[in-house]
């Protein structure tokens, strides 16, 4: 069983193909861009180099896209080309090819405007039920390569599913006021609280939805950490984070006081990822309580995979004021 992996050069095509290599599984990486876990150079917008690339393919890991960091940088018609046409093509030949698991990486961020809640209102309990509004190109593209994945499992009998990732780039945040008001290992801890995800974890849940697409047909999942609140603490979370965690992680202030970190004042959404732990079979090994271990013992918060993958950024060139500029 040979398994194709697209974006392979990226943080997690890299992950995938490290870890099926690790596991002696065959997989195939593509990328534009070389690297030393890409086999094939070419893009996915081009339907005869997928075509070439999908020969005794079985699953597809489609990781490649452009991110929200491109959207100052490139054109919504290359979103559109890489996002759209190049899943449309994938999923075209991988049909046509009798592939028999296609797993999509999709984003968190198709959710957009539906993840702000008004001030005085409660923190959004987000779960695959609630209603993308995506507010950019990269939402709107993402969201409709969903679509697309639904559309062929439905007429094309194409086994698909699409796993919604929280961040797990390990880049400084695009926000000038958390890079200032937080160190980088800080802000990130503290985003396992509700809207992150270790790399290690994201593989996980691509390699056992290989397994679950063909009873699947088509699903969606949230893969995030697992958070430590419950549904009944979204009023509570949106005004003060730490009262909260109190009741379930005490031992945080003492290590944080040691550190000089500071935790949030309040959050807006809480990721939640029930649905993908229960009919996955998901195991995510990497949370707020493995994380604050780790810092007691004076350990990487990372996993041996995030720190193997590193840093990669999102351009060949860099920029005064941020990781990437913004829209």
């Amino acid at each position: 069983m040979t398994i194709l992996v697209t974006g392979s050069s990226g943080h997690l095509g890299e992950a995938l193909r490290r870890t099926l290599q690790s596991e002696r599984r065959d997989s195939l990486g593509i990328d534009v861009r070389p690297g030393a876990f890409t086999q094939r150079i070419g893009s996915i917008a081009d339907r005869r180099f997928v075509r070439d690339c999908m020969k005794d393919v079985t699953a597809v890991l489609h990781t490649a896209t452009l991110h929200k960091p491109h959207v100052a940088t490139h054109s919504r018609q290359d979103f559109v080309d890489v996002n759209i046409t190049g899943t449309l093509n994938l999923l075209e030949e991988a049909a046509a090819a009798g592939v028999t698991a296609f797993v999509y990486t999709s984003t968190t961020s198709v959710f957009g405007d539906a993840l702000v809640p008004p001030p005085d209102e409660p923190a959004a309990w987000v779960t695959e039920d609630v209603v993308p509004v995506p507010k950019n190109i990269y939402g709107v593209t993402k969201a409709a390569a969903e679509d697309l994945c639904q559309l062929f499992s439905r007429n094309r009998s194409l086994p698909a599913v699409v796993l919604r990732t929280s961040r797990f780039f390990p880049e400084e945040d695009d926000n000038r006021a958390v890079r200032e008001g937080f160190a980088d290992a800080n802000t990130k801890a503290n985003e396992f609280l509700y809207r992150r995800v270790d790399l290690e974890d994201v593989v996980s849940a691509h390699l056992v939805a290989i397994s679950h697409a063909p009873s699947a047909g088509f699903a969606k999942y949230i893969i995030s950490a697992t958070t430590p609140f419950s549904h009944g603490d979204v009023a509570e979370l949106r005004r003060g984070v730490t009262l909260v965690l109190r009741r379930y992680l005490p031992d945080f202030e003492l290590e944080y006081a040691r550190r000089g970190w500071r935790m949030i004042s309040g959050i807006d959404r809480v990721y939640v990822n029930d649905r993908a732990r229960a009919e996955l079979g998901w195991r995510p090994r990497h949370d707020f309580r493995a994380l604050l271990a780790r810092l007691q013992a004076d350990d990487d918060i990372r996993s041996p995979l995030a720190r193997a993958v590193g840093s990669k950024g999102y351009h060949d060139r860099t920029f005064r004021d941020g990781p990437y500029p913004l829209e």
